[in-house]
């Protein structure tokens, strides 16, 4: 009886923190979207360069004739792959794609220093899976969240490709390399995807239009689930310094980051995103109504305020555009000074070979 006359025990509530708002707007998205489409312009004219260069040999060298756009190359990225190993073993730049070989290592060295930021601020299939999901919330409402047991499966299919590729060219020799890329179909990769592409077969288009569909219900489904290349830049980006981080003091617990984070990580749950899914796109600082309360930035200081703990440790979204173009156009300018942007291929070889690109089978079948 007189347990039953105990006073009940309080549950301690939870505190409820103030809300310092931000003093200034964010605009990391705004920048993001112009860095976004600025880059896509790029490689529309790279690619009507080449489909131009293409169109004058494939008609047999008539026509006005354009040089061949090496930028190309960084729409080959098993080339670019393979190219690197062959200089680390050799250490001698390849003769034939070497473009391809610079901007994958200047890629994956933005990954190194900034997390996946060429996913999110670069890559033209990146801003296009992007519009599409958002597309896709507009017509629906919201976009699809796959169980979590389906969401770890299917984005092991990256990690399996990715995989497969590093096993094979890990496996080749760099004369393998050297003699694969020295082939006619090696010569050609540019002018054959192109050609995958510019005649697109049935199976390929059923294929193109599913993910296109699957990647309006569901964020990013391309990058999230299948693309090789990301995975290597998430495994890249485990060293990064630059990290999201959540200031514990000035964060209100509202979970608004974690709602707005397109890759559905707990970043209001977190001190700093470790995942190799974040890529820097930050959507989630956009979201954020506090005042310091979430940064990508190095380690913070310790001091007692948000405000001294993160001085000249937060990366501004113009100093992050800014990284980003130094390294890719010092890549571009060191293969140009050295010499090792184009491919030296003798407008004989082109004029026999382009024509016919569709026909060459691939080597190693």
């Amino acid at each position: 009886m007189a347990a039953l006359l105990e006073p009940p025990v309080a549950t301690p509530q939870r505190t409820k923190k103030k809300l310092v708002r931000r003093a200034a707007p964010d605009r990391s998205q705004l920048i993001r979207h112009s860095v976004q489409g600025t880059f896509l312009l790029l490689n529309l004219w790279i690619g009507a360069q080449f489909y131009r260069w293409v169109s004058y040999y494939k008609g047999g060298g008539t026509g006005s004739y354009v040089s061949r756009p090496a930028g190309v190359e960084g729409w080959l990225p098993i080339a670019g792959l393979m190219n690197t190993k062959y200089l680390f073993v050799t250490g001698h730049v390849p003769t034939i794609h070497p473009a391809a070989m610079y901007l994958f290592l200047g890629f994956v060295l933005m990954s190194v220093l900034l997390k996946r930021a060429f996913c999110a601020w670069l890559c033209p299939v990146g801003f296009a899976s992007e519009i599409l999901w958002r597309v896709g919330q507009k017509l629906f409402g919201r976009s699809l969240t796959l169980p979590r047991w389906a969401d770890i499966a299917l984005r092991s299919l990256k990690y399996m490709l990715l995989a497969l590729f590093v096993g094979v060219i890990g496996w080749m020799s760099a004369e393998m390399l050297e003699g694969f890329m020295s082939t006619p179909f090696g010569i050609v990769l540019d002018v054959k995807m192109m050609d995958f592409f510019w005649n697109m077969s049935r199976t390929a288009l059923i294929v193109l239009i599913a993910l296109a569909g699957l990647s309006l219900m569901v964020q990013n489904f391309w990058c999230r689930y299948l693309c090789p290349y990301g995975a290597l830049l998430g495994i890249a980006a485990i060293v990064s310094p630059v990290k999201i981080r959540r200031d514990e003091q000035a964060c209100i617990d509202c979970g608004r980051c974690s709602k707005a984070c397109p890759s559905h990580l707990a970043v209001d749950k977190l001190v700093q995103v470790q995942s190799v899914e974040c890529s820097a796109c930050m959507l989630c600082l956009a979201s954020c109504p506090a005042e310091n309360a979430l940064q990508l930035a190095l380690p913070p200081r310790k001091a007692e305020t948000s405000q001294q703990r993160w001085s000249r440790r937060a990366v501004h979204p113009l100093a992050l555009t800014a990284v980003l173009a130094y390294i890719f156009f010092g890549a571009v300018l060191w293969a140009r000074t050295t010499d090792h942007w184009q491919t030296h291929i003798l407008g004989a070889v082109y004029l026999r070979l382009v024509p016919h690109a569709e026909e060459l089978g691939h080597p190693g079948m």
